[in-house]
């Protein structure tokens, strides 16, 4: 078992970076069937999203857009439950195909807000692409239409998910290891 340590914690791969590949090349020809002749507009939410969905875009072969959005809920391990839009969506997206593609659903209460601030923007169709969803932390309902891996409430680092920063640039998914 490979032990990565980030800040004194130990961190084993949890999915590996073949299987993410898999399964972000699976997850783009479903989306392709869905909306490849509607000229979306993909929207990533940063920091965590970013290697997800430049592999996810780079997949597709339509006339298609993306932007970003930042907005964060996390502080070290923990979902804070609090969340801080740092940078906001500029493009008009009123009558347009969006899709929010997110690096991990886990209570929903970032994407509840999200997902808020975009319908008010009036889009012609809203859907939600995640890498990771932990059903079993989910405060509020949510069932988005894309999802990469159903995985357990424990915490995960690597590709694009951090600990306080650190751990982003890991080609794998790691889970901690006591």
């Amino acid at each position: 078992m490979l032990i990565t340590q980030i800040k004194s914690r130990n961190f084993s791969i949890f999915i590996n970076a073949q299987q993410l590949n898999k399964r972000i090349t699976e997850l783009a020809l479903t989306m392709s069937k869905d909306v490849a002749d509607k000229d979306p507009l993909f929207i990533a939410v940063l920091n965590g999203a970013f290697m997800f969905a430049a592999d996810l875009f780079k997949e597709f072969d339509f006339p298609c857009q993306i932007s970003f959005v930042k907005i964060a809920s996390y502080q070290g391990t923990q979902s804070t439950g609090n969340i801080t839009e740092l940078l906001g969506l500029k493009e008009n997206i009123e009558g347009r195909h969006i899709i929010l593609i997110e690096d991990i659903i886990d209570t929903g209460l970032t994407i509840k807000h999200l997902l808020e601030e975009v319908i008010a923007k009036k889009p012609a169709s809203l859907r939600i692409a995640t890498l990771l969803l932990k059903r079993e932390a989910l405060k509020i309902e949510i069932n988005p239409e894309y999802v990469g891996f159903e995985v357990p409430n424990k915490f995960l680092i690597g590709y694009g998910l951090d600990y306080d920063g650190y751990g982003r640039n890991l080609k794998h998914i790691y889970e901690e290891v006591e």
